[in-house]
């Protein structure tokens, strides 16, 4: 899911600094209060403690743009391999630009997102990490950031089809976001698991709950979740609320349009209570990270989870990726099985208007940005994070493993993909004091009272004003 480029041991610099927070409009378009619409063809801070990303002589090039000067670039790919693929795009840049000094800060995925709004209003870097959808056009109304349209006017913009172009465009109809990486949330398993113990992928629900019952009885944990960042579990409502309800249902749920009360919501709970006895138990204290180190042990048959990947590429043994499949969530039984709905959020980046760098060196910063959208630099980066695959056309996708091949196929086969929960609807509802501790209490207490429960969450989508 993802996480500028600095190390950790920097973040206190940026939380002492009090500069930082992440999370906040979405009206009409392509890119829905929650989601993006494609048809199958379509597919696809702080300045404290910052450091300089050095060219490779391994590194990938482009083709020179003659521009020099400085450039500041705030990164939340905080994790390890994220952090080290974006490392090898920089230096490929700095390698084909020699008169460009890109200095990036990276600071911890979630604590990035938490301060983003301090941040962005402060001294932010040029060049940052954000989203698509919601959280894109909401900071974008608010000053925030700075049109790229002119990026967009060039080379770079024959790149992308109209829908990631949508998903890059803000309510003013200025384009504001460079798209560098996508993938879609499905559920891994080990397919050496699997065969040994006989299991076949599920088709529907009742065959899911059936493999579940079967997998626990095997000593298995049937279904891993690490949910105390807050986040993975708004993946799993996304999931079960599409198949149960629909798209437009879920994408004017976030938007507020139909209300937490509403007897759907409550169907989606209700399923999903139905399926918590298969679940990881205490997820609320576990990260993702340690939730798929199950899968990888062997121990845990399946998990909900798209940076599964990354956990099977850090193992010693090159055989653990290779035993890595996914499959999308099952039917429901539902009319809405037919749009084959998931979540397949469009990371990208973004040039501020608040950085004291920018008014020198705003050619310097455009021409980085121009180069992270092209197909080129976007493979750097997917050859090392081998859980996402490149939004642009160029991309040489015969470079992709055949884990990245198959995401490509199921995004393809979605008639509607959303943004994913956190990024679809107001920040203030989805964060630690919305939805994400909402969430934390339903699998911590799924026996509550769901009229009274849901209640609440309506009562708090109120006090918003949204």
């Amino acid at each position: 899911m993802t996480v500028l480029m600095e190390d950790q041991d920097k973040r206190a610099g940026l939380l002492s600094g009090g500069q930082v927070s992440r999370r906040q409009v979405l009206k009409t378009g392509l890119i829905g209060a929650a989601g993006l619409t494609v048809l199958p063809a379509v597919l696809a801070a702080c300045n404290t403690a910052s450091t300089s990303a050095s060219p490779s002589s391994g590194a990938s090039t482009s083709a020179a743009t003659g521009v020099s000067g400085k450039v500041t670039f705030g990164s939340n790919l905080s994790d390890a391999v994220p952090k080290k693929a974006l490392a090898d795009v920089v230096a490929a840049f700095q390698t084909a630009n020699p008169g460009v000094t890109v200095t990036v800060n990276t600071v911890d995925h979630t604590t990035f997102q938490n301060q983003i709004s301090s941040y962005l209003s402060a001294t932010p870097e040029d060049v940052i990490s954000w989203f698509s959808g919601f959280r894109m056009r909401a900071f974008v109304a608010q000053g925030f950031f700075t049109p790229i349209d002119d990026v967009w006017a060039g080379p770079m913009g024959a790149l992308y089809t109209d829908a990631y172009k949508t998903a890059c465009t803000a309510d003013d109809g200025k384009l504001y976001m460079v798209p560098f990486d996508t993938y879609a949330w499905a559920v891994y398993y080990r397919p050496s698991v699997w065969s040994a113990k006989g299991y076949a992928i599920p088709k529907t629900l009742d065959d899911f709950k059936t493999l579940a019952a079967k997998m626990k009885t095997d000593g298995l944990v049937p279904i891993g979740l690490g949910d105390k960042d807050g986040w993975p579990a708004m993946g799993h409502f996304d999931i079960i609320n599409l198949r149960e309800n629909g798209y437009q249902f879920h994408v004017d749920l976030m938007a507020g349009k139909n209300k937490w009360t509403d007897p759907k919501v409550v169907q989606v709970f209700t399923v999903w209570k139905s399926l918590l006895p298969f679940y990881q138990t205490g997820a609320a204290g576990r990260i993702w990270q340690d939730a798929s180190a199950g899968l990888l042990a062997k121990t845990t048959g399946m998990m909900l989870q798209p940076q599964v990947a990354e956990t099977f590429a850090g193992s010693k043994d090159p055989a653990d990726l290779a035993d890595l499949d996914f499959f999308p969530w099952p039917n429901h039984g539902t009319q809405w099985d037919a749009e084959n709905a998931l979540d397949a959020p469009i990371d990208g980046y973004m040039l501020t208007s608040k950085s004291p760098n920018l008014a020198a060196d705003t050619a310097a910063a455009k021409a980085f940005l121009a180069f992270l959208g092209t197909g080129a630099a976007q493979l750097i980066y997917a050859k090392a994070e081998v859980a996402d695959i490149a939004p642009a056309k160029d991309a040489d996708a015969s470079q992709y493993t055949a884990l990245q091949k198959k995401q490509v196929a199921i995004i393809a086969n979605a008639k509607k993909l959303t943004q994913f929960m956190d990024r679809d609807t107001n920040p203030n509802f989805a964060g630690a004091n919305g939805m994400q501790g909402f969430l934390i209490d339903f699998l911590a207490n799924p026996d509550q009272d769901l009229t009274a429960y849901l209640a609440k969450i309506q009562k708090f989508w109120d006090s918003l004003g949204s």
